[in-house]
This record gives C-alpha cells, structure tokens and sequence, in this order.
C-alpha cells in the first residue's frame, strides 16, 4: 500500500478531535480502587524451559474483578540482584506463547515480564492461558465491540485495568527493581503501554510500538481493515448508535491516556500502515505529556513497523532509563 494518509509534516502538528470524557480521570480512579479490594495474589512457579541462559516464571496475579491472569517473568540465570524491569504486552489476538519466545529483554540484562491478554491468544502464536469470564451484550465477532454499550461494560476496561495490575504484579518479585520499570508493546500491546504509562505514574520509559487503540474518531473512518473494521461493521449493523460507541471508546482512547504519560517515551509509527494509521499514532505521540520524547517513522512499512531494526533502537533508548 502506498502512503494514504496525511504527509508527514501535517502529521507532526496533527491534534485529534476525540474528546476525554469530564470524568475520565474519576472513571479510571474508581477502576482501579476496584481492583485492588482483591489481593494482587501474584504467584511465581518456576518453569523447566530447557533453556540455561534465563530462568522463567509462570506467573498468575489477580486482574480485573480479581480474575486470574496469566504472565510469563524471564529473568538472567546469574541474576542474585533487583534487575530493571521490562514489562511487555501482546498484539492483538496473540497470548503469551511459549517462554523461548521471549528472550530479548533477559539476554540484555533485564527482567522481562509478558502479560497474557484474557480471552485472546487464538490467533496467532503459540497461544494463551487466560480466560475472560465476563459476558455482554451482543457484539460483533472480535474484541473492539465487546461491551461496548458502556465504558463500565467494555472489554478493554478490563484489559487495561490487567495490565496495571500486571505492573504491580511483576514489580511484586525480589528480582524486579520496581524504581526502574518501562513498559513497551506492538499494535494493541502498543496502545495498552500507552494505557498503562497514563495510569502508572512513576515509570522510567514508555515505548509503544505502531499503537492500535489511538483516536477512534478518525481511526473508525480512515481504514477498512481489521480490528479497527471491526466498529464499523457493528454499528452497519446498530444504525443510530454511533454517538454511544464513540462515548464508550472516548474512555480507552490512547490520546487522553498520552496527555497524561509522565515518563520518557519512545514511539514508532509506519506510513503505509493501515492496520493503525500512522496520523492515529502521531495523534497520542503529539498528545503525549512527557517533554523526553521521540518517534521513529518508517516510510516503507506496513503495520510490522521497524520490526528488528525497531527492537535495536529501543534497546539502545533503554540504556538511559533501565
């Protein structure tokens, strides 16, 4: 696909017309305090991967509504000391995998923390383990309208809410030093980190990867293809609702979770995606709170983005935070 979307210098200045509810804060707040009435319950189980260069946790911790949640902890077999802790979430459709997966941010000296997303992992991969226990109203087949009828009903309310948790839980283990904690994350795992760098206030670096999940208004309009695709096809069918669901998604919107980012922050954008438009990117990146912060842009790249080319690039932006 060639570049769609706006040239790249009106993207810089480019300013979203979604709109944070008045009590996007308070919403949030409440979220949380919820959450945390149930003990976080985080319990390591130490893995034989067959691997000797790390040693891998199975770890479950109490998410959302005190669900189970699934994660994987990979820390460096010598470890003795708290290691800076990387904390990371899954694109859309993936689970966790399997724990050779994941040995980037361990061989750089790191703990490194994988959330399971709930109900997801069928996709792609090496599949999940965490169940989403929670009904609704009915939706169109995916993720991105399930109770979407109210933000206290909608599907990421609960995913957000598990990757808090998540932070928590990962920051829990004597090998994590919790004062040196960033969290990063491709597509949906992208809009997630933007999620939690907006709802954790004292993380060292955020860097979301081509993040899904930013400025629903224009994003909902712009592309054709999945997941995004997804919230039109639903309201093609409920015709009249689309004020209601623009309501609800106004209180998952990466744009307002960036005005309030208050770490360093590291993003990546591709011009050819479709799958999350890069002026839906810069709309979060030109929101985002933080004065440290940078973008890397890839002119040719569909939604893999930089891929490993990105992957060095975080890696070396890391060293000056974790």
């Amino acid at each position: 696909m060639a570049l769609f979307d706006l040239p790249l210098d009106e993207m810089r200045e480019y300013v979203s017309e979604s709109v944070a509810p008045e009590d996007f804060d308070a919403f949030w707040s409440k979220t949380l305090q919820e959450a945390r009435e149930h003990e976080l319950d985080a319990r390591f189980e130490p893995v034989d991967t067959g691997l000797t260069t790390v040693t891998v946790y199975d770890v479950t911790f109490a998410g959302f509504g005190g669900h189970p949640v699934k994660g994987w902890l990979t820390v460096p077999a010598a470890a003795e000391e708290p290691l800076p802790l990387i904390v990371e979430f899954i694109g859309y459709g993936g689970g966790r995998g399997l724990p050779h997966e994941h040995l980037l941010w361990a061989s750089s000296g790191r703990a490194h923390f994988v959330m399971d997303t709930r109900g997801q992992g069928s996709a792609w991969g090496a599949g999940g383990g965490t169940a989403d226990p929670v009904g609704g109203a009915p939706a169109y087949p995916g993720f991105m309208t399930r109770g979407i009828d109210a933000p206290e009903n909608y599907y990421y309310r609960r995913v957000f809410t598990d990757a808090v948790r998540a932070v928590e839980a990962a920051r829990s283990h004597p090998l994590t030093d919790a004062s040196r904690t960033a969290v990063t994350g491709a597509s949906q795992g992208g809009g997630i980190t933007i999620a939690v760098g907006g709802l954790v206030p004292d993380l060292v670096a955020v860097a979301p990867d081509v993040p899904f999940l930013c400025d629903f208004p224009r994003a909902t309009t712009l592309t054709d293809r999945h997941p995004y695709r997804e919230i039109g096809a639903y309201l093609k069918t409920h015709r009249g609702r689309t004020q209601d669901v623009l309501r609800t998604l106004s209180y998952f919107d990466g744009v307002h979770f960036a005005a309030r980012g208050r770490a360093p922050a590291l993003f990546s954008a591709a011009l050819e995606d479709q799958t999350c438009p890069p002026s839906t990117v810069f709309a979060a990146f030109n929101s985002w709170a933080h004065d440290e912060k940078a973008i890397e842009v890839y002119e040719f790249n569909d939604h893999e983005g930089g891929g490993p080319f990105h992957d060095a690039a975080k890696l070396r932006w890391l060293k000056s935070y974790a």
